[in-house]
């Protein structure tokens, strides 16, 4: 084994100097780097394998003197043969590095998008916490909205939490205005929660398309088609042109699907100011605002004739 060893650095030393010539005329020979230099090819041939291969050496005389042949032949073909293993895994890893970068990305993005549809006043629900009053409905959206954050599609999730929010504020209308005993509050109750399974049907149906498309990264598609559109074949070229138009297909359906959403929630909307309209409570007051203030004013006239007869 030693003697294997001591071939080994013989041989690697001996290939230090044609490596160093051949990267000073053409690093991109010599180096697996995506950009190399010559002074990289100077440190790596000049410093670092002739270290490596000294150090080698050494280790190798604990055994004495006695390289064999198959450790110096080694030796030779080293540099060969990593120079394209290296190429391999710088290859890999950056493949990986672009990948997550692009997973980034694509998070921010949808969290940016999330943000931007975002309302004002909308309670947000946590699909792993629901709230601790939560009926079948509020259930049922927290599926919704976990389904679409599996999805990658936070933007879309966005959605349940709106109208969570809508069903729980024409609920507390319809408390304000009706007893729960009453048939109009059962008759209205049972409404918005058809109204809420439709929108829940469509959140369904909108996640369930975009875990179709999730695997498809269209940025990635669009880039490749700009970059190496002409050198592509035409069987590869049709196979991403496809790709891209399935994106765009699902996005578009699930735009008609957010749509009709949006219907729902207006209508929702409509019920809540509706039912806010209807007076079914018995006036606290026993005379109207304008007869109270007009006996309002003649008492305080009398109270000032009262002051001015007593003085």
């Amino acid at each position: 084994m030693l003697g294997f060893l001591q071939g080994f650095s013989y041989g690697l030393f001996m290939t230090c100097l044609p490596w160093l010539l051949v990267g000073l005329a053409n690093p991109r020979l010599a180096l697996a780097s995506d950009s190399p230099s010559r002074w990289q090819v100077i440190a790596r041939y000049g410093l670092v394998v002739p270290f490596i291969s000294l150090l080698l050496w050494l280790t190798s005389l604990w055994g004495g003197f006695g390289p064999s042949l198959a450790g110096w032949l080694a030796g030779l073909v080293a540099v060969p043969l990593a120079l394209p293993l290296e190429r391999r895994l710088r290859g890999w890893l950056r493949r990986r590095r672009e990948r997550r970068q692009r997973l980034q990305r694509e998070a921010e993005r949808r969290h940016r998008q999330a943000r931007e549809a975002q309302e004002a006043g909308v309670a947000v629900l946590d699909p792993a916490r629901p709230p601790a009053d939560a009926d079948r409905l509020v259930l049922a959206m927290c599926r919704a909205k976990q389904g679409l954050i599996e999805a990658r599609r936070p933007d879309l999730a966005v959605q349940a939490d709106r109208l969570y929010s809508r069903y729980r504020h024409v609920l507390a209308v319809l408390s304000g205005r009706f007893d729960s005993g009453e048939l109009a509050f059962e008759r209205a109750r049972g409404l918005v929660a058809e109204v809420c399974l439709g929108a829940l049907d469509t959140l369904d149906a909108m996640a369930s398309q975009a875990r179709g498309v999730a695997s498809v990264d269209a940025d990635f598609v669009r880039r490749r088609l700009a970059a190496d559109g002409k050198r592509l074949g035409e069987e590869e070229r049709a196979a991403l042109l496809r790709r891209l138009e399935l994106v765009e297909e699902t996005e578009r359906r699930l735009g008609e699907l957010a749509a009709r959403n949006e219907s729902a929630l207006t209508v929702l909307d409509d019920t809540a100011v509706a039912m806010a309209r209807i007076e079914t409570g018995r006036p606290q007051a026993s005379l109207t605002t304008e007869r109270a203030l007009e006996e309002l004013r003649r008492f305080v006239e009398g109270a000032d004739r009262y002051g001015r007869g007593s003085g």
